[in-house]
Parts: C-alpha cells; sequence; structure tokens
C-alpha cells in the first residue's frame, strides 16, 4: 500500500492531500530515510512523522485497504 494512503487508512494523518504534502516537504522518514508519498509500506517499517517541534514514531503492525475508526489504532503501535 502506498504511504500516504497508509497514514489516511491508519489516522495518523487526517487527510490523504495533507500526507502527500507531508511526504513532499520530507517531514516523514520510513526506516530513517525521507520517504515519497508513492513508497510501498508493509508490516514492520518504521514511520516517523515530524510535526512542527513534535514527532510521532510508530510501528507498521497491519496493511488493510479500509478499516472502521476503531480498528486503526491495531494497524500501528507506537514506539
Amino acid at each position: 500500500m502506498r504511504l500516504d494512503k497508509y497514514l489516511k487508512v491508519s489516522r495518523l494523518i487526517k487527510r490523504r492531500t495533507v500526507a502527500n504534502e507531508a511526504c513532499d516537504a520530507g517531514r516523514v522518514l520510513v526506516n530513517g530515510r525521507p520517504a515519497r508519498a508513492s513508497l510501498s509500506v508493509k508490516a514492520g517499517d518504521i514511520i516517523e512523522i515530524q510535526f512542527g517541534n513534535s514527532s510521532v514514531k510508530v510501528e507498521v503492525l497491519d496493511v488493510q485497504e479500509t478499516v472502521k475508526k476503531d480498528g486503526a489504532k491495531e494497524l500501528y503501535r507506537y514506539l
């Protein structure tokens, strides 16, 4: 699954266009490297998102095309 879509489905970022812009600006790292929105995400990847002064680091546990709001937190684990 594409990185921008994963960020939206997992609700780490609210909209896919915002996720795309964050990737283009270099604020999203996957496994320690700046990632493009088209990068394929798989289970075990480490995603770090920089929001202003803070950052969020998560490990991808599962990749699903659609998920309900309650199940979104089961797709990743905070580090």
